[in-house]
């Protein structure tokens, strides 16, 4: 569980950047599909650090 919180992790920071990039460029279909990925993804990552602490107990 460790590494696939690492990955969602960072295809959540990756989400919240391509949501200002979209921002900047005007992009509607990018920045809803971008900020959904950052809710779900860095959503998951939170609650999985909170529910099992950091490093998470194997």
């Amino acid at each position: 569980m460790n590494l696939l919180m690492v990955i969602f992790g960072l295809v959540g920071i990756f989400a919240a950047i391509g949501t200002v990039q979209a921002i900047k460029e005007r992009n509607v279909l990018s920045v809803l599909f971008n900020f959904g990925a950052f809710v779900v993804f860095g959503g998951f990552t939170i609650a999985t650090i909170v529910t099992q602490g950091y490093p998470p107990a194997l």
